[in-house]
């Protein structure tokens, strides 16, 4: 982080700017941000390690293309190539898993007004096909999906638990999770923020959602983003009546904006097969930052993320590899 600041503070010198630096601290990025002021008001600076400084041109590619869809993502006032630097709009410090945990009454309309954000970045897939946008040309097919199955077994049991798999354990894992992939590889419809969860919105001074970390943006889908709002770092799982009706306000704001109608049947079940990838991927990720990164908040929702993986396998009647493993975890 120290190399980090120094490179921000020679970008402020670069454009004669004189204003102290305060850190924000990022979640699970490798990207600095920090706030600075100049004559226009509070700036926030992402700043970009060496080696993913060309990760910068991806965030300004799919914010121009979020922008176009006038969803609420930071604007850019400056890049600089050279420094890896992107100077952003400041959207302050509510972040929306805060305000879930705190505000409990509005607790359901921001999640509803949250699954509207869902519905209009699946409404901009097409937009994006014909910008030509780096978010239109990747997806989450079985090259990408498996790798993020692959991760989780890596840094769960090798790296976290320090037990690896055994060969045969390890195999039949890899043929369910080539089948749970090959699925949603042919789902893959609908532009997807690919990390939305609540750590990721945040809301304005004018008490609007905004849209970070939306640089990874690619297409999956159709459930990915609703699966990764309602169910990324739960600690107590919800009830299915719960998501049923998160699912029917899906489905509905989909209709408002006229996207076209998805079968609400054939859908539960997509939405059932991405929450056994996205929650193991999720486990893999707390994993990593708490053993690499020690951060060890992440480990409480490693447990729920493979209760969750087990319910919704246990609903579609497949995966016994996987529910076998996962059972031996929780017990």
């Amino acid at each position: 982080m120290v190399i980090l600041s120094e490179r921000l503070e020679e970008y402020l010198l670069k454009n004669n700017i004189q204003s102290p630096i305060e850190a924000i601290t990022p979640d699970a990025s490798t990207r600095g941000y920090f706030r600075f002021s100049t004559e226009h008001g509070s700036k926030v600076a992402c700043v970009y390690p060496d080696d993913i400084k060309h990760a910068a041109h991806s965030y300004i590619d799919v914010t121009n293309v979020f922008l176009a869809n006038d969803l609420p993502v930071a604007r850019v006032y400056d890049f600089d190539e050279v420094l890896g630097v992107i100077v952003i709009e400041d959207l302050g410090d509510r972040i929306l898993r805060t305000e879930l945990d705190v505000k409990k009454v509005n607790r359901d309309r921001l999640i509803h007004d949250s699954i509207e954000l869902i519905a209009r970045i699946q409404a901009s897939s097409t937009s994006a096909a014909e910008a030509n946008s780096i978010c239109s040309r990747l997806s989450f097919d079985v090259e990408k999906l498996m790798w993020e199955l692959n991760f989780f077994k890596i840094h769960y049991f090798t790296t976290y638990k320090k037990e690896p798999l055994t060969t045969s354990t390890d195999a039949a894992l890899n043929e369910e999770f080539m089948e749970l992939s090959a699925e949603l590889d042919s789902r893959a419809t609908v532009l997807c923020h690919r990390d939305f969860h609540a750590a990721n919105i945040m809301i304005d001074g004018e008490e609007k959602l905004r849209i970070i970390d939306h640089q990874d943006a690619r297409m999956g889908s159709p459930a990915y983003d609703l699966v990764s709002l309602l169910l990324d770092r739960v600690t107590d799982l919800p009830s299915p009546e719960w998501l049923m009706h998160m699912q029917g306000h899906f489905h509905n704001e989909r209709a408002t904006i006229g996207l076209e109608a998805l079968d609400r049947e054939q859908f539960a079940h997509e939405f059932e097969l991405q929450t056994v990838q996205r929650c193991l991927k999720a486990a893999g990720t707390f994993s990593f930052q708490a053993s690499v990164r020690d951060k060890g908040y992440f480990i409480p929702y490693i447990r729920p993320m493979f209760q969750t993986v087990l319910s919704a396998a246990n609903s579609l009647g497949r995966f016994p590899v996987i529910q076998s493993v996962l059972k031996n975890e929780l017990s």
